[in-house]
């Protein structure tokens, strides 16, 4: 998604290129956004373009430059996702943590400060580590859900992209309608200056919406997580392992036997299966959800959701979506 960076801003500044040439930064170019579900092969994403967390840190870290020439919070924002496991939220999956998925955020520090690089540019910067481990601090970097914000923006732009839900000049467009205003609470929130540019923004963030949601999506990453947990139950994989890439745990997998033919069958999965009553054989998963959805600002107006009837039936729909029902999947694997 690396094409969205001349979008969010014309140039990338020298200080952004020096930060996310670090290796802990560089780690990030083989962890996906897509958690483990572009290793599938279920429809959704079939037709992904690669699509990286260090694609992702340096589109938040343009985007929060662009709308507050803030040097600390662009930085804190790069650095979002140092800590980002294998699989990224996958892993909230292993932890139990699959409603909320704020499991793997909390070794932002400890990865800043084993980076003497890292260090040294903050220093070079007159960066105080503490200003730049927690981008929850900023609102145009991070607020809560499900107001608009850099990091939110940015990972919806670049899936709508990426599952073809809109062009290139479409990104464009609700782009350059964006402006920071206060909202509300009196907080500072990127803001649609235009309801028709809202609603077609917001129409296709739904759409990417109900994929995090979907069985497929769900599916998969409980199914990986489970596939790790026995990994590292036999020994074959460690904790400290999940911090690697993912080339290098798919490896891993792929040299035992029990844990290659796991895999084997998680990259073949290709449709899924449902059942209200759990069958008595077969690997069924009952598995709830985090409800990602955007209700975003219109400058003068208030929020999309009071403004489109069709937008909050929409997000409603998001919002009240029920679980309770086993998932399975089938797998083009040839025995």
């Amino acid at each position: 998604m690396q094409q969205l960076w001349k979008i969010y801003h014309y140039e990338i500044p020298t200080f952004i290129q020096e930060f996310a040439n670090t290796k802990p930064m560089i780690r990030l170019k083989n962890i996906g956004m897509n958690c483990g579900c572009e290793y599938t092969q279920f429809p959704n994403f079939q037709k992904c373009q690669p699509y990286s967390r260090y694609d992702h840190s340096i589109g938040v870290a343009l985007i929060i430059w662009h709308f507050t020439h803030d040097r600390i919070q662009a930085i804190a924002g790069l650095l979002h996702d140092i800590a980002t496991p294998v699989f990224a939220h996958t892993i909230d999956f292993l932890n139990g943590d699959y409603e909320t998925q704020e499991s793997t955020e909390v070794d932002t520090e400890k990865m800043i400060r084993s980076c003497a690089d890292l260090l040294a540019l903050l220093q070079k910067y007159h960066i105080d580590i503490l200003d730049v481990i927690n981008y929850h601090i900023y609102p145009i970097a991070d607020n809560d859900s499900p107001k608009l914000s850099a990091d939110r923006l940015e990972y919806t732009l670049g899936n709508m992209l990426n599952y073809g839900f809109c062009s290139i000049n479409d990104v464009q467009e609700y782009y350059n309608d964006l402006i920071v205003s206060y909202n509300e609470d009196g907080i500072e929130e990127l803001t649609f200056q235009t309801l028709d540019k809202a609603i077609a923004f917001s129409q296709m963030a739904i759409k990417t919406s109900r994929i995090y949601i979907a069985d497929e999506d769900r599916f998969s990453m409980q199914a990986l997580a489970d596939i790790i947990r026995f990994a590292i139950d036999q020994k074959i994989l460690t904790r400290d392992d999940l911090y690697q890439d993912e080339p290098y745990v798919i490896y891993c997998l792929c040299s035992h036997q029990s844990t290659q033919e796991m895999w084997s069958t998680f990259t073949h999965y290709s449709h899924i299966q449902k059942s209200y009553q759990k069958p008595h054989s077969g690997y069924w998963l009952q598995i709830n959800a985090k409800k990602r959805y955007i209700d975003v600002l219109v400058q003068n107006l208030g929020r999309i959701s009071q403004l489109s009837s069709q937008i909050h039936t929409a997000i409603l729909d998001i919002v009240q979506s029920d679980f309770h029902y086993y998932v399975s999947a089938t797998s083009t694997k040839i025995v």
